[in-house]
């Protein structure tokens, strides 16, 4: 890891991550690019004194100043006094900022969002130094946020370095498709809250089955130069990402509420029944551990549950939630999904995907789909009184909460079904490994944003170096011992020089002297024309 501490040699940058819920800024540094253009920057997340990350977080989002952008850069302020801190004043006029706003400031009006990027492009260069333009500050896509995430992932893998291969990939774009061999990237499946996202690359040029699949799959496919020299293509990539809002963990155990609340009145009236309405005749959950009691529906509509644990029944209960269509190449919600070779494939599944094989079930890291659903249904039918006992004595992993313990059966189903049926994974894969860190390291998706913004850096170190070069190169053309001919060399031409010029001087002088004697005689010559004559001597 790299040391910070004022060390020349290192290049700093800044990524201020705008989310929805607060603002972070990430300070990165890296030393002077090695000069080959095959390998890309080594960027690193700066650590203090204390081997922490130098990150800073703020509360709210910026999106909350809609109606007063102008306070946009105020509040940022404290981010960037902070990064400013850190980093070498001599070194802040060549580190660029980027400041990348995400999903709160999407759902702005266009109006209010240039509105509130306009007043930091305006405030900001105004108190820092740092290397900012106008294109620095933007509303990211969700796709961008993707594939950012998928190249920070894949780089703390160390899957750029291409010392050996795995994959044959088609380089995207030219009549002809060019083809090589380098080493394989992972895919990354990250299921958060509200949303669940898959990015993976597509080494192989892709076919579609309709004109529509072909508008769709060119709005989901990415393509893009890691590299520093845009004519070569060993660091091009197609990177195929899509993000599916309401099927996180917590929208879609909201979702399955909302159906069931709505179901089991509408049957209510049709049927003259009650059930729910008291927890003594309560609705029967498999998605709940056996004899958990829980209350769902707005408070006019309360109604009560009771948990029964039957894992089977509960996937099969939540295939409609996928929203799957019969058409191919799709995935949830009928969305486009280019084939992947399952054989020759990886995935890190991060988020839900982690907590749901690890809180709980201890079984985080290489996943195995008969031994997780085993697990899952085992938890989901054990009684809800032992599940809080072994709570209660800290057999569950430290940050999993009663929270975790209630909805594990749910989501172990929720995570199954859209790993399996939703995204098609064959039940034997056995590449995908669940993780909270990559090597230790939190990976954050603006590391993968600093890496795409900066990768023509390397170009400027590598055409000094051979600047450089070609000065020593003539340098050690003179040694030290033949410099002092050169001096003397120059010393007898400037002499040589003076001589002539001294000598050219004299030759104009007597030049000039003997025009004025040869006019005089003429003068006097045409003078004595009209005089008197004078006496001759015979």
């Amino acid at each position: 890891s790299i040391s910070p501490l004022y060390n020349p040699d290192l290049n700093y940058g800044l990524v201020v991550d705008c989310g929805s819920s607060g603002s972070r800024v990430f300070v990165y540094c890296w030393p002077q690019h090695n000069g080959n253009p095959h390998d890309l920057l080594d960027i690193r997340q700066m650590r203090d004194q204390h081997r922490k990350p130098v990150v800073m977080k703020i509360k709210p989002g910026i999106s909350e100043l809609a109606t007063t952008p102008e306070k946009a850069s105020d509040y940022i302020y404290p981010l960037l006094s902070f990064a400013a801190q850190h980093i070498p004043k001599s070194k802040h006029q060549e580190t660029p900022l980027y400041i990348l706003c995400t999903a709160g400031m999407r759902v702005l009006p266009e109006s209010q969002q240039e509105a509130i990027l306009e007043d930091l492009r305006t405030d900001i260069p105004v108190h820092f130094n740092f290397l900012f333009s106008d294109s620095h500050v933007e509303v990211i896509s969700g796709k961008q946020e993707g594939v950012y995430a998928w190249i920070g992932i894949n780089f703390v893998l160390g899957r750029f370095n291409h010392d050996e291969a795995v994959v044959e990939v088609q380089v995207p774009g030219g009549d002809q498709q060019e083809t090589f061999v380098r080493k394989r990237t992972a895919g990354v499946l990250d299921m958060g809250g509200v949303s669940t996202q898959i990015a993976y690359e597509v080494p192989k040029t892709v076919s579609v089955a309709s004109p529509q699949q072909e508008e769709v799959a060119k709005n989901l496919l990415a393509e893009f130069n890691l590299g520093c020299d845009a004519h070569r293509t060993e660091h091009v990539y197609r990177v195929y990402v899509s993000t599916f809002l309401g099927f996180g963990g917590n929208a879609a155990r909201q979702r399955y509420e909302e159906n069931l609340v709505s179901k089991t009145v509408l049957q209510n009236k049709l049927l003259g029944k009650h059930q729910g309405e008291s927890a003594e005749s309560p609705i029967l959950d498999p998605c709940l551990p056996a004899d958990l009691p829980d209350e769902v529906g707005p408070p006019e509509q309360r109604l009560h549950l009771r948990g029964t644990g039957d894992f089977a029944l509960c996937r099969l209960l939540l295939q409609p939630f996928l929203n799957r269509t019969n058409d191919t190449q799709t995935s949830l919600n009928g969305i486009y999904q280019p084939p992947i070779n399952y054989p020759n494939s990886q995935f890190y599944g991060f988020s839900e995907f982690y907590y749901c094989t690890e809180d709980v079930l201890r079984m985080g890291g290489d996943y195995n789909a008969s031994s997780y659903a085993i697990a899952a249904k085992t938890y989901c039918a054990t009684q809800w009184k032992t599940l809080k006992e072994r709570f209660d004595r800290g057999l569950y992993a430290s940050h999993a909460d009663v929270h975790r313990l209630k909805y594990q059966c749910f989501k172990s189903a929720w995570m199954y079904e859209v790993f399996h049926s939703g995204f098609s994974f064959p039940t034997g894969y056995e590449n995908l490994k669940t993780a909270l860190l990559v090597y230790d390291k939190e990976v954050q998706w603006t590391l993968g944003a600093i890496l795409y913004r900066t990768r023509f850096m390397p170009l400027r170190d590598i055409q000094q170096e051979s600047l450089k070069g070609a000065h020593s190169h003539w340098r050690h053309s003179f040694p030290l011992m033949n410099t002092h001919y050169l001096f003397l060399a120059c010393f007898l031409v400037v002499v040589l020089s003076i001589m002539l010029y001294v000598l050219r001087l004299r030759r104009i002088h007597r030049r000039a002297v003997f025009n004025r004697g040869a006019s005089a005689s003429v003068q006097w010559l045409e003078e004595g024309l009209g005089s008197q004559d004078l006496p001759v001597t015979l």
